[in-house]
């Protein structure tokens, strides 16, 4: 197959809003920055690593937020309950799932709507966790 993996996922975000796109990608979510390429700062927003991959936050003029369509993003083991602790302290609602799903996640909102997923990675067979 000629597709190996997932580069990037991006998400729009209203102009002018960088300074809320660092605060909570960066800030509440604790992604790394990524510098965008020179040719490409001029179009607004913000890049974020996500592990291997990459979350852009791209600016849409007009706007509208993603209420369905999501990033799934993979939480370290132990992790979920003290990230949800800081999204709820820095404003932001989280929606744990109570339903049959056999990851434990919940649902947020970024600061324009947008859903994202919070999964925790599951402890994996022969590991320690």
């Amino acid at each position: 197959m000629a597709i190996v993996g997932v580069d990037h996922v991006q998400l729009a975000a209203p102009a002018g809003s960088e300074q809320q796109t660092r605060a909570f990608y960066g800030g509440l979510l604790g992604l790394e920055e990524l510098a965008k390429p020179e040719p490409l700062r001029a179009r607004g927003g913000a890049w974020f690593r996500c592990g291997s991959q990459q979350l852009h936050i791209g600016v849409a003029d007009p706007f509208v937020p993603a209420r369905k369509a999501h990033p799934g993003l993979l939480v370290a083991a132990g992790q979920l309950e003290a990230l949800a602790e800081r999204l709820e302290a820095g404003g932001a609602e989280v929606d744990w799932d109570s339903s049959l799903h056999p990851l434990k996640r919940f649902f947020t909102h970024d600061p324009w709507g947008n859903r994202i997923e919070l999964v925790e990675d599951p402890p994996r067979a022969g590991s320690d966790g």
